[in-house]
């Protein structure tokens, strides 16, 4: 484990944060979330996003993802200020740039996996890239179930399904917010395996909000929050060095 990246470390940049706050309420009631957050997530990068309960990490994540607004400072995807963006150019922005992985599969019954992977180009309109898709669909293992149902498939192949619709349309960044919360152990390792594979094989970046040490050292990276800033960032993580580092916020935490 390391504190600074590999030299040979991209410096694109596919989403990036700058002064970022977020604040609710007024008065006595107010609550800091974010506090004047800087933190780029550079392509082709895995990322892990990791804190106590309540330091702020799904805030950032779904900030920087366009799911929520903020209270003063900058998010980019890319070259995009997100800021300057009005609503239909923001959604236009989600669908086009940006894929998304969440705890809940979020998948429509009543279509087939195949047809659950492609819904969101189907929607913009777009048609899939053949050769793109069928890497996708053969990096996750799912040639013989495209023709299933949800219901027909276990939790581990639905999210699987998630991950393929998140790549299918090749966006510049992928956010996943606890997407192996609802696996077991096993299940969750593939689909972790398949996101580390993505960005090694495919050139993917990936962001991830995780509780779980053994699933932030599937990532290049994990950056700490506590209180709504950033106070750590690791390269190469192992599970035992992460725990090691959760574990002294936690005593910070008790003796503050």
């Amino acid at each position: 484990m390391t504190t600074a990246p590999p030299a040979d470390r991209t410096t694109t940049v596919a989403a990036r944060a700058t002064e970022l706050s977020k604040i609710y309420g007024q008065g006595e009631t107010q609550v800091v979330a974010l506090d004047r957050v800087s933190v780029a997530f550079r392509q082709a990068e895995f990322t892990a996003i990791m804190g106590p309960s309540g330091s702020g990490k799904s805030t950032l994540m779904h900030c920087v993802a366009g799911l929520d607004t903020f209270s003063s400072g900058s998010v980019r995807i890319g070259e995009t200020e997100l800021g300057s963006l009005k609503d239909k150019q923001l959604t236009r922005l989600r669908r086009d740039k940006i894929g998304f992985i969440f705890q809940a599969f979020n998948l429509l019954p009543t279509l087939s996996a195949l047809e659950n992977i492609t819904l969101p180009m189907d929607i913009a309109g777009r048609k899939p890239d053949k050769e793109w898709l069928d890497s996708v669909i053969r990096m996750v293992g799912l040639a013989d179930r495209l023709s299933h149902r949800p219901s027909q498939l276990s939790g581990g192949q639905q999210q699987r399904v998630a991950v393929a619709r998140a790549l299918a349309s090749r966006p510049e960044i992928i956010f996943g917010d606890e997407p192996t919360g609802n696996l077991d152990s096993r299940s969750g390792a593939e689909v972790l395996g398949f996101l580390r594979n993505s960005v090694r094989e495919l050139g993917q970046t990936v962001v991830m909000v995780t509780h779980d040490p053994v699933a932030a050292a599937y990532a290049d990276r994990v950056v700490f929050l506590a209180d709504g800033r950033i106070v750590d960032e690791v390269y190469g993580p192992t599970a035992d060095s992460v725990l090691d580092r959760m574990k002294r916020f936690d005593a910070r935490g008790r003796t503050s």
